[in-house]
């Protein structure tokens, strides 16, 4: 981990009932001056205020320090934002349990092949879910979602000489739907 610089520690659980002790305790060991805490989910970057804040005042040369990535960062895109933000400023990501240290050309690669990792497996779960999709449609179990547009109603009132304009309007949908249910008659 870079040592020459200013550390600034981010210690995150998902709710307010999780313990942030074990990961100040390393976070100090680590040699932070500061750590910040947030009890948020980390599924969003949006409503993280302390990690907002330490991403507006870290300033060249600093490290912004975790334990594990994973506190920092539930999908890749965020964890990229991060690291863009942190780059820009002249800053650096390192984490305490894992060998990530952008300030090091190891690091950086270690956090570059957590990256394909994490992108393959998401490409891999979305295969999978194709193909069980496609297995239930083929076994008739699988039909989607329930349609939320009454079409007989639509089709209805366009017998009765509505407009589409018209029927678009008193039921909440748009005129696309409505033409999609004339064609179908």
């Amino acid at each position: 981990m870079n040592r020459s610089s200013a550390k600034i520690g981010y210690a995150r659980a998902s709710t307010v009932d999780q313990n942030l002790d074990t990961q100040i305790a390393a976070l100090t060991d680590a040699g932070c001056g500061m750590v910040r805490r947030e009890q948020k989910s980390g599924a969003s970057l949006e409503d993280r205020s302390e990690l907002k804040t330490i991403l507006d005042f870290i300033h060249p040369g600093e490290t912004l320090v975790v334990t594990r990535i994973d506190r920092l960062a539930r999908s890749m895109r965020d964890l990229q934002i991060i690291v863009a933000r942190l780059k820009e400023k002249g800053a650096h990501l390192a984490a305490t349990e894992q060998p990530v240290d952008t300030s090091t050309a190891a690091g950086k690669a270690f956090f570059d092949m957590l990256g394909v990792f994490a992108e393959f497996e998401t490409n891999l779960r979305q295969e999978r879910q194709a193909e069980g999709i496609a297995a239930a449609k083929r076994r008739g179990v699988y039909r989607g979602r329930p349609p939320r547009i009454n079409m007989a109603a639509v089709q209805a009132r366009l017998a009765a000489g509505q407009s589409p304009t018209e029927i678009a309007r008193d039921m909440g949908i748009s005129r696309g739907s409505v033409y999609k249910a004339k064609a179908s008659m």
